[in-house]
């Protein structure tokens, strides 16, 4: 194994600070899930306080995620991120396996539903931006392979957003930073026009949650469902990790970028959630897949939709902006330590950005987009993402215990019990994955085993 680079080799620009670790975070996290959720919540517990109180326990366990990833994150800050905590505390085959999930579903699969979301809600301005728009229909025997408008569309951001990010670091944040602040501005526009109006629906927030239904009927009953999709709406909070080696001072704006953008996520998440409750029952709220839309149109009329949808559209956009700058720093790493192909290690001598990391990303999320089979793919790896992620926070036992001497610019504030509190969410993830999906799960330990003859490989083709 080649040794790993140290930060000032690496080749990479160290630009960041604590402003643009914030909005990366923001953009990380904010996409379409705050504006859809809230109709699955609706349906598993119909008591708008207690969705409240969900919204924020998840953002709780997402700041003990953000307080937790920091300390790893100052310990070693470079590129990498879980790359890097995963291999230095159980070894190389550990933080290549995430890579590998990373670079094949879990990060393209990603930037592929967030872009083609992205361009389905273009399609209320765009027709040609549509799911229903075939441009391409190609018979292949008894199967027949066809690419809608909003595919095509979705192709165009990823190459757009790459190559905007391909010039720098700098041009690349300063258009996700764009983005983030575009989307929050809008949020707290709609915040306050949203208390300003009379509300049109009474949801008793402090209402018995035991007796919603009037029967006695326990509304408990669907938390840990609830739990689970509030969770995934808050997920991305860990992205600016991948970021540590391009951060001025990751030691101060590491923990401030993670804990402060997790915190402005989880403020924006309650105030929407409440707007929502302002604007339609919670019964109907169950009803609606879009209730973003639907409480906009209820409080300001068709105009109020129309502006909610490109609220979305611009979220998405963010999103999918922040997602391309960060995951692109994964396999640079991996190919520096040799155990991924060697010319993604390479770093533009100009630019400064792992340009060749970051366009091999690209083919390869265009591919998905372009199939079709990035939503299918991606329900495979769910289940071992949050492995991952188990392994990662179990990290910061594991180093403290191997590598005590190791500096620690940032010590998880309350340890052990806020690492203990996120590890335990994220093994009700890991169970409720598995039994809710199962087959699935075990299909994603599938692609995780694909892994495992070329890791071999790169092994023994590697300079020693």
């Amino acid at each position: 194994m080649a040794a790993p680079s140290s930060p000032t080799e690496s080749g990479l620009r160290r630009t960041l600070g604590a402003w643009d670790g914030t909005l990366i975070t923001v953009g990380s996290v904010v996409g379409t899930g705050i504006f859809l959720v809230g109709s699955d919540l609706a349906r598993a517990v119909p008591h708008a306080g207690l969705v409240l109180a969900i919204w924020l326990a998840g953002g709780l366990l997402s700041l003990a995620g953000a307080l937790t990833y920091a300390e790893l994150g100052t310990m070693y800050p470079r590129a990498g991120g879980i790359y890097l905590f995963l291999r230095e505390a159980y070894g190389p085959l550990a933080g290549f396996l995430y890579g590998w999930a990373s670079f094949l579903v879990i990060m393209s699969g990603g930037i592929a539903a967030i872009s083609v979301g992205t361009a389905r809600y273009l399609g209320y301005f765009l027709p040609f931006s549509s799911p229903e728009r075939v441009v391409v229909a190609l018979p292949l025997g008894g199967w027949t392979w066809s690419v809608s408008g909003a595919q095509v569309v979705a192709a165009a951001i990823v190459l757009g957003l790459t190559a905007i990010n391909h010039f720098g670091v700098r041009g690349g944040t300063a258009t996700q930073n764009l983005l983030t602040v575009a989307k929050v501005g809008a949020i707290g526009l709609l915040v306050a026009f949203g208390l300003l109006v009379p509300a049109r629906a009474d949801n008793a927030l402090f209402s018995n949650p035991f007796a919603v239904d009037g029967a006695g009927g326990l509304a408990l009953a669907g938390l840990g469902v609830a739990m689970i999709a509030v969770l995934w709406t808050y997920d991305g909070w860990y992205g600016l990790t991948f970021s540590a080696g391009e951060m001025r001072r990751p030691e101060r704006d590491l923990p401030l970028g993670l804990v402060g953008g997790t915190a402005i996520v989880t403020a924006l998440y309650l105030l929407l959630s409440w707007i929502y409750f302002r604007a339609l029952p919670i019964a109907a709220m169950a009803d609606e897949p879009r209730v973003a839309e639907a409480a906009g149109t209820a409080l300001f009329g068709v105009t109020g939709g129309r502006a909610v949808a490109l609220l979305v559209t611009v979220s998405s956009l963010g999103c999918a902006a922040a997602t391309i700058l960060y995951s692109s720093r994964i396999y640079q790493p991996m190919a520096a330590d040799g155990v991924f192909f060697r010319s993604l290690a390479a770093i533009h001598p100009r630019y400064q950005v792992p340009t060749r990391s970051l366009w091999a990303q690209t083919a390869w999320t265009v591919v998905l987009t372009l199939s079709g089979t990035y939503d299918q793919i991606y329900t495979y790896v769910v289940f071992v993402a949050v492995l991952f992620h188990v392994g990662a926070c179990g990290a910061v036992f594991v180093l403290r215990h191997k590598r005590p001497d190791l500096p620690r610019p940032y010590r998880v504030w309350g340890y052990p019990w806020v690492p203990i509190a996120f590890l335990a969410a994220s093994f009700l993830l890991v169970g409720s994955t598995l039994y809710e999906r199962p087959v699935e799960s075990i299909a994603g330990l599938g692609i995780l085993a694909l892994g495992l003859p070329a890791y071999a490989y790169w092994r023994r083709a590697a300079p020693r």
